[in-house]
């Protein structure tokens, strides 16, 4: 199968590349580099993939490499942490809905004219931040209220685009809800900022790479944001790619939605002390509780049994096992300045 990626540069797009050329696919990349600059991948000179340095908003680009493509997967977006989704609320959602835009008007025209006989959409837990059912089924976008952030409001958007062009188009969807992604390549943003958080000065953006960094640094007593209370499921990179690819290949995820998760809850505490006990397993967990952010969603808990039930799915990989792949590689990236 030919299969375009939008945002093939981004951090979960380099799991599933690398899972997509794993299991025979030929696949165009597609990534303007805006959030890390340059970067190399393993898979750069592998025969079956093609990248292709644009930006998905030019629509004409995207018609000439969609055309002979089976399958797209739409990754693309403008994303950060909760600060993030907050700094540039209007930017967020006006540049993601114009990238969402092109991309389903290529897809629909490929689909019409072509051999594309399907969209993946990449949405996000961010749909789900205002629920309070846990854990969270497939469907609870629609009973909950609408998520306050404008990343999340997006994200749901994107799949009502989705619905609507199988309404008035008959172009098959898949929805796919990642939840809460850890491994390797998150680097430093080209945009990001520096925050003081105790002694340590970094570019906080998501938990598990900000924990990392700070205990390397030697920040003792470790400084978190709130009382740690915070519930979440860490998913190995590597688990999200095979998930995805799963619903790319099965035709029984076809106009389906699927949450792709671990199915164990993590507090952000004791997430901490893990990650403190591998690198200082001879020292003390100490920590204080700095002053959480105002936005910080408190819970986030997916029901995973669609996707188990369905497509015989199970992200298995555990956590501490994620954690001795990632925080060796942020050692080596604070040595090379990139994080």
């Amino acid at each position: 199968m030919k299969i375009l990626v939008t945002g093939s540069a981004g951090f979960i797009a380099g799991y599933l590349v690398q899972e997509l050329l794993d299991y025979g696919h030929t696949v165009i990349g597609i990534d303007n580099l805006s959030k890390y600059g340059e970067l190399d991948k393993s898979y750069d000179n592998h025969p079956n993939y093609q990248f292709v340095k644009g930006d998905v908003k030019d629509l004409d680009l995207m018609k000439e490499l969609i055309e002979d493509c089976n399958q797209i997967v739409a990754g693309a977006a403008m994303i950060g942490g909760i600060s993030y989704f907050h700094e540039y609320a209007y930017d967020l959602i006006a540049e993601n809905e114009r990238i969402v835009a092109s991309t389903f008007d290529a897809a629909i025209w490929a689909h019409q004219n072509k051999i594309l006989n399907k969209i993946n959409v990449l949405s996000s837990s961010m749909v789900y931040e205002s629920t309070s059912t846990y854990p969270t089924p497939e469907g609870e976008q629609l009973k909950c209220p609408p998520p306050l952030s404008t990343y999340g409001f997006q994200k749901l958007a994107i799949e009502y685009f989705a619905k609507g062009a199988w309404e008035q188009h008959k172009l098959p969807y898949t929805i796919i809800r990642p939840f809460n992604c850890i491994g390797i390549g998150e680097k430093r943003a080209l945009g990001d900022v520096d925050i003081r958080s105790g002694n340590v000065q970094l570019a906080m953006s998501h938990v598990v790479p900000d924990l990392v960094q700070k205990i390397l640094k030697g920040q003792d007593p470790l400084h978190i944001l709130g009382s740690g209370s915070q519930v979440r499921h860490y998913t190995y990179g590597g688990d999200l790619a095979r998930g995805i690819r799963i619903c790319i290949e099965d035709e029984k995820s076809i106009n389906q939605d699927f949450n792709i998760s671990t199915s164990v809850s993590t507090t952000v505490l004791e997430l901490a002390e893990i990650i403190w006990k591998k690198i200082n397993p001879n020292k003390p967990f100490n920590y204080l509780s700095d002053t959480p952010f105002l936005y910080d969603v408190q819970k986030r808990v997916p029901d995973v049994g669609k996707m188990k039930d369905l497509l015989g799915f199970e992200a298995s990989t555990p956590l501490d096992k994620a954690l001795d792949e990632v925080i060796p590689w942020i050692d080596e990236q604070i040595k090379l300045g990139t994080i």
